[in-house]
């Protein structure tokens, strides 16, 4: 491989510069797809933020779909600690995708007026992943998953995220096996069903942070998942704001409500027990 033994400008001398056998930067990124991939339907130039910015959103949830999935198989295998460090990583992932509607509210609701017929009757609320998200923190919606029926393959990976359970179940299971009664109908409910809160699980979590350094592993279990529902929330909030901001109340793309639709899940709660002892501990 030829080196670059002449640059007067760096003082580098061990730049590798010959690629021809070798596996480039570009290459190994596949630059090529992922730069490819910005199609303006209208032209309009705002129209490249807006791809830009949810692309980039999805890029940054499939990271937290492959750390929510390690954090579940981790917990189950106990080793909490490994755990731990997957959820801290989504919290650090949560809130790239919350700065990025900093970017997007950049937008003036005049600039996309420009190019909104384009989108047709796509719209964000379509997400996939946003959905597997969901699920994997407990929420889980039957009826949403007719949106996806166009793409068998990919319902089918939809079905298997809805009918799998979700990191809280994990952690219950995991409470459950470090001897705190846990209700049996709730260690072995219908994890298709959005969870509800249970009083078993609200003394177990109770007892935890009561006494954190018997249960240290646990608490800090509790806190990252504390840190992931209020990033969620944080999320939910800017989107919200960000759509009234650029469309004011106008019925989404998709056909939702738009901004009444976004306020309305931010009532959803994922991890209720772990909120309800903050009041009472």
């Amino acid at each position: 491989m030829v080196l670059d033994d002449q640059n007067p400008t760096t003082g580098e001398t061990r730049i590798l510069t010959d690629f021809t056998n070798n596996m480039t930067y570009s290459e190994y990124l596949q630059l090529d797809k992922i730069l490819s991939a910005q199609k303006r339907l209208s032209g309009h130039h705002d129209e490249m933020l807006f791809i830009i910015i949810h692309q980039v959103s999805e890029l940054w949830m499939k990271l937290i779909i492959h750390e929510l999935k390690a954090a579940i198989a981790a917990i189950k295998a106990d080793n909490l600690s490994a755990a731990q460090k997957c959820l801290a990583r989504v919290t650090k992932t949560q809130m790239q995708v919350i700065q990025a509607w900093d970017v997007l509210s950049t937008l003036t609701p005049s600039e996309y007026m420009e190019f909104r017929e384009t989108l047709g009757q796509a719209s964000g609320f379509q997400s996939y992943q946003n959905r597997m998200i969901e699920f994997a923190l407990g929420y889980k919606n039957s009826h949403i998953l007719q949106i996806y029926k166009k793409d068998p393959a990919l319902h089918a990976e939809l079905l298997k995220a809805y009918e799998a359970p979700g990191i809280y179940d994990a952690a219950i299971h995991a409470l459950h096996k470090a001897g705190f009664p846990i209700d049996k109908e709730i260690l072995a409910r219908d994890v298709t069903k959005s969870y509800k809160e249970n009083d078993s699980v609200r003394a177990a979590w109770m007892s935890v942070y009561k006494n954190t350094k018997a249960n240290w592993e646990l608490y800090e279990l509790g806190e990252k998942l504390v840190d992931i529902e209020d990033c969620l929330q944080q999320w939910r909030f800017r989107h919200m704001k960000t759509v009234e901001r650029i469309i004011g109340f106008k019925t989404g793309t998709g056909g939702s409500s738009g901004v009444g639709y976004l306020k309305k899940v931010l009532d959803q709660r994922f991890f209720p027990e772990l909120w309800d002892i903050r009041t009472t501990l």
